[in-house]
């Protein structure tokens, strides 16, 4: 069965990301890029979680006032999401892929938008 692997990331949003991820950076010692901060035990790509903070008015979360959303990695994306279809799960849009994996997103059962990512496996 498809299944969530761990926590890809959270994401939120806040009145100005750029002084966030700077004083993140500075008081915590995240390493900072131009996401957030990634971190990646052991180098593994397929353990990584990244913490980013957003412009108050993305519609990355999706409509309504949700002020962050969290990111779940997935074994295999396309199985959970027919298998969440199937139970009545709201799934929103067609899955994406990426360079660095491939998205995709439900409405969970308090309204919150919830990504899902299966990262690709290193070559």
């Amino acid at each position: 069965m498809a299944r969530v692997t761990g926590l890809g990331g959270i994401f939120f949003k806040c009145a100005d990301p750029a002084a966030t991820r700077a004083w993140y950076g500075e008081h915590l010692g995240l390493a900072i890029d131009d996401y957030g901060c990634t971190f990646a035990p052991d180098a593994d790509p397929l353990a990584q979680t990244v913490w980013s903070p957003f412009k108050p008015d993305t519609d990355y979360f999706g409509p309504g006032p949700q002020d962050f959303m969290v990111n779940f990695r997935v074994d295999d994306l396309d199985a959970l999401l027919t298998a969440l279809a199937a139970k009545g799960v709201t799934c929103i849009g067609a899955p994406i892929d990426e360079s660095y994996g491939k998205f995709g997103w439900i409405i969970d059962c308090d309204g919150r938008r919830i990504e899902l990512w299966q990262p690709k496996t290193p070559v």
